[in-house]
């Protein structure tokens, strides 16, 4: 077994588990992450898994795979990111055990994440906020709970999972 083989085999049998705390998604999705790069390594670089190592797992490479996962297989720019923490992860892990492949390691794990597009966050208008203050029946104790909680909301700029 080579070297990148006996690093992702430490990595998914204990390191991520026990020492990284990571949950059985996480440890999933960085699974199938590698799978993926290899597959499209021995594609790409027409060799056989097994003869696979950590010199394969250049900047080019992985570069091209995530250009692939957008261009190909229709991800997205967040997914993509995904995908390079999980590469990133295991050869942070690998580094310290493998120094002769630092200068190939350090320079994928130099690879910036794509910029994503962060949604504008809209606020209401005033109209908005006296409707939804004039909803709540003040006739009863709930309705003057609600009220007020929703006035506090308003005033101070508290977001939902902030009140409760």
């Amino acid at each position: 077994m080579n070297a990148l083989a006996t690093s992702l085999q430490t990595y998914f049998t204990t390191f991520a588990r026990t020492q990284r705390d990571l949950s059985a998604n996480t440890i999933a999705s960085y699974r199938d992450t590698w799978r993926m790069l290899l597959k499209y390594l021995t594609t790409t670089l027409a060799v056989p898994l097994d003869v696979l190592d950590f010199d394969a797992v250049t900047t080019a490479n992985v570069t091209g795979f995530l250009d692939h996962l957008e261009d190909q297989r229709g991800n997205n720019a967040k997914t993509r990111n995904v995908r390079l923490t999980a590469i990133r992860s295991v050869l942070a892990r690998a580094l310290p055990d493998h120094p002769e492949h630092a200068a190939t390691i350090t320079q994928v794990l130099a690879i910036p994440p794509r910029r994503t597009v962060r949604k504008v966050i809209e606020f209401l208008t005033a109209e908005e906020v006296n409707a939804l203050l004039a909803a709540p029946d003040p006739t009863t104790w709930t309705g003057r709970r609600d009220h007020a909680l929703l006035a506090m909301t308003v005033q101070t700029g508290l977001r939902v999972s902030e009140i409760c």
